[in-house]
């Protein structure tokens, strides 16, 4: 039997890649797979045999917007976070949402993200399987405080601030959601107090490695490991094949959909640490600005990059971290806002690079100091490439698509 997996991935690229690589394997197994994303990503969907449905709002513009930029000011504070969130879609939400439900028709079974717990929703008024996707630990447990919290509260405290986040992010939606519930869906709306929880299955598309499994976690909760999106027939451009086999291993330096209000001082801050750490650097922008010890490029697969560095320096997406750590390399983690903090920490405390540098806070000889820690304490090298080959040995779409078949078996 063919099934229908519609896959909700609203977000940025980070975001969206561990989504195709699931829905690849999915449909190389005969499913049909429908990613319901921004229309940027339609040729990355396409390339993997999936279907688009568009979403009209591009996070890309979202970020580099007014309010965008406030967003990624707002740093680890959930309350700013999320009502920056609040305050960014609600003039576009129903509109999204109505999108959101014309993707899900035929489904059989509906996967997505916590926020607004979209797959909940749709799989009423359908009446199909319904799961949820984790791109950071968020599950109620008493052994770490939500990852928007910045420090333990106690076993009670870590615990009640799951349900706090939960709640500003229910008080927050409601205004829309309610309304979309009774008057798209045919749906009672659901109490002031939130929707609570539920025994679907949620798959944690992180290793245990990373974050080891609390023990209070129910059993329907399950670390999958990465879903990761190899490019194996990526050929590098001559210039970056060229530059990477003229000297010793580069420092890489990006920050993804993470665009900072003044891009051209983080270009010459990044520029510059790079010379004071005394290592060459390949970082993310136009190849037009390169020199001999810097390249800039735009868009190579770090599944192919990262391995091939001395360290990688990003703003700590999860999609992101997962990359550098699996590369086996030192990480640099320079967190900007939501769940980056959480994940430099983890990093930190994994011993697979220095202390995160939020970005609010980087200088020249912050960044320099930290590149330099990262490429020459050899605790940190092999513990990143101990922790790298740990990873590399999971097969987290495997574990995923495997757990999807006992909710809608073939």
């Amino acid at each position: 039997m063919t099934r229908t997996i519609v896959i909700f991935a609203a977000g940025s690229r980070g975001d969206i890649q561990p989504c195709v690589a699931l829905g690849r394997a999915l449909a190389a197994r005969g499913d049909r797979v429908r990613l319901v994303a921004s229309a940027r990503y339609a040729p990355l969907a396409s390339a993997s045999g999936l279907e688009l449905a568009p979403l009209t709002v591009d996070p890309t513009e979202i970020l580099t917007s007014d309010a965008g930029q406030e967003l990624l000011a707002g740093g680890r504070n959930p309350v700013r976070f999320l009502t920056g969130f609040r305050r960014i879609l609600g003039p576009v939400a129903r509109r999204l949402l109505d999108e959101c439900l014309d993707g899900s028709k035929d489904a059989d079974l509906l996967l997505g993200p916590t926020l607004g717990l979209l797959p909940r929703h749709l799989g009423e008024h359908l009446d199909v399987p319904w799961a949820l996707i984790h791109f950071q630990p968020s599950r109620p447990t008493a052994a770490f405080p939500h990852p928007f919290v910045p420090r333990s509260l106690g076993r009670a405290g870590n615990r009640a601030s799951f349900a706090a986040v939960d709640q500003i992010a229910w008080q927050l939606s409601r205004p829309f959601l309610n309304p979309w519930r009774r008057e798209a869906l045919g749906l009672p709306p659901l109490p002031v107090r939130g929707p609570g929880r539920d025994d679907a299955l949620v798959l944690a598309c992180f290793s245990e490695h990373v974050v080891p499994r609390p023990a209070d976690w129910p059993a329907h909760v399950h670390l999958t490991g990465y879903w990761t999106l190899d490019d194996p027939s990526f050929e590098p451009p001559d210039d970056l094949a060229a530059f990477l086999a003229a000297g010793p291993p580069p420092v890489y330096v990006g920050f993804g959909s993470m665009v900072p209000k003044d891009a051209r001082l983080t270009d010459l801050t990044v520029r510059t640490a790079l010379r004071v750490a005394g290592v060459r650097g390949i970082v993310q922008g136009d190849p037009a600005t390169s020199d001999g010890d810097v390249l800039a490029v735009r868009d190579v697969p770090h599944t192919w990059l990262f391995p091939r560095m001395a360290a990688v320096v990003h703003h700590g997406g999860a999609g992101t971290t997962a990359a550098g750590l699996r590369a086996g390399v030192p990480s640099v983690v320079t967190p900007f806002f939501g769940d980056q903090p959480y994940w430099g920490e983890r990093v930190a405390a994994l011993g697979a690079g220095p202390a995160p540098v939020p970005f609010r806070t980087l200088t020249v000889p912050r960044l320099a100091s930290a590149i330099r820690r990262a490429t020459g304490d050899d605790a940190i090298r092999t513990r990143a490439a101990d922790l790298g080959e740990r990873l590399r040995a999971e097969d987290g779409v495997a574990r995923a698509v495997t757990l999807l078949d006992r909710v809608l078996p073939r």
